[in-house]
């Protein structure tokens, strides 16, 4: 087990909470860096080099959330918080004079085009087109761009991450609702602007087919050791269960988990007028992301929450909701 120090950067978010309390907890040193409630924000360029120098890893993991509209402002955000952060801890490991032996960055299983066809693996996945996927190019590009010859990089392409809160706490309350169905694409009108923008998005679904790529943040934080202690892995990595499903049976296990007979199928219209009242998008439940653990599988690594019940099971019971 590693015993350097850990720098995150992003620390205050779902998955960057989750990150400090492990690794403290282990009795690493964790230095954090976020806008606020960190030991330094962003911006603080002389004491993140501080940090970064003589540390064993970093953790890159800030970024505005996407689930919000795209607005041109939250555009313009989502690309910036992401590619400023990332170019502050590329700089701060090029001024080491002892830089860190691995760096471990944020990016998206989002990359990969939508997929109903066949799974997307690190050496075989086609990457897609559109605001979200020019997001995630621009994000791993800003990650290696430098030339770091100490440091080994490595691109989380995490599939959606599940644990108590994050993407669970609003489905239960759907599903409690009665509105815990399967999600139906469907027709729906583009406007001009959008299509410049990109985030147009005519995905034609089969009815509830698109797949559902996922992994337990536990296991994220496994994978994070696993890659640390691992030194074939580099260049992009699939953080996602081995074992996807499908949007009807994702929605079909919360609902069992839960104990919700009523789930109807919600079709893309009543999707689009949801989404714009709790101000989000239709992509994050209508895209189909099929992504396989190619590299970690070959690796070795093992799940701990490899099947889907099991996991959202755990997420429910750890956030004291009893199944």
């Amino acid at each position: 087990m590693s015993t350097g120090r850990v720098v995150i950067g992003g620390s205050t978010g779902f998955m960057g909470s989750h990150l400090v309390s492990r690794l403290r907890a282990e009795g690493r040193e964790v230095v954090t860096i976020s806008r606020s409630g960190a030991d330094f924000r962003w911006g603080d360029q002389v004491e993140i080099d501080r940090a970064v120098d003589g540390a064993s890893l970093v953790i890159g993991l800030a970024g505005k959330s996407v689930n919000c509209r795209y607005t041109p402002e939250n555009r313009a955000e989502i690309f910036r918080s992401r590619l400023d952060t990332t170019a502050s801890l590329s700089t701060a490991i090029a001024r080491a004079s002892a830089p860190p032996a691995v760096w471990v960055n944020s990016s998206t299983a989002t990359i990969y085009r939508h997929a109903e066809d066949r799974p997307m693996t690190e050496s075989t996945g086609e990457l897609g087109t559109g605001f979200s996927v020019e997001v995630a190019k621009a994000w791993e590009k800003a990650l290696f761009a430098e030339e770091l010859p100490a440091t080994r990089r490595v691109a989380l392409r995490s599939a959606i991450v599940l644990g108590h809160g994050g993407v669970l706490g609003p489905l239960k309350n759907l599903v409690r609702l009665g509105l815990g169905g399967p999600q139906y694409d469907g027709r729906w009108p583009a406007s001009a602007a959008r299509r410049r923008a990109g985030t147009v998005h005519h995905f034609r679904a089969r009815r509830g087919s698109q797949r559902f790529s996922w992994v337990h943040i536990d296991d994220v934080a496994r994978i994070i050791d696993f890659i640390e202690q691992t030194p074939s892995l580099e260049g992009p990595v699939n953080v996602a269960s081995p074992n996807p499903v499908d949007n009807v049976e994702f929605m079909a296990t919360i609902r069992r988990v839960l104990g919700a007979r009523i789930g109807p199928p919600l079709p893309r219209w009543m999707l689009e007028l949801g989404a714009i009242g709790i101000r989000t998008e239709t992509e994050l439940v209508l895209k189909s992301r099929w992504v396989l653990p190619e590299k970690l599988t070959a690796a070795g690594f093992e799940f701990r929450h490899p099947q889907l019940e099991e996991a959202i099971r755990e997420s429910f019971d750890r956030g004291g909701v009893s199944a």
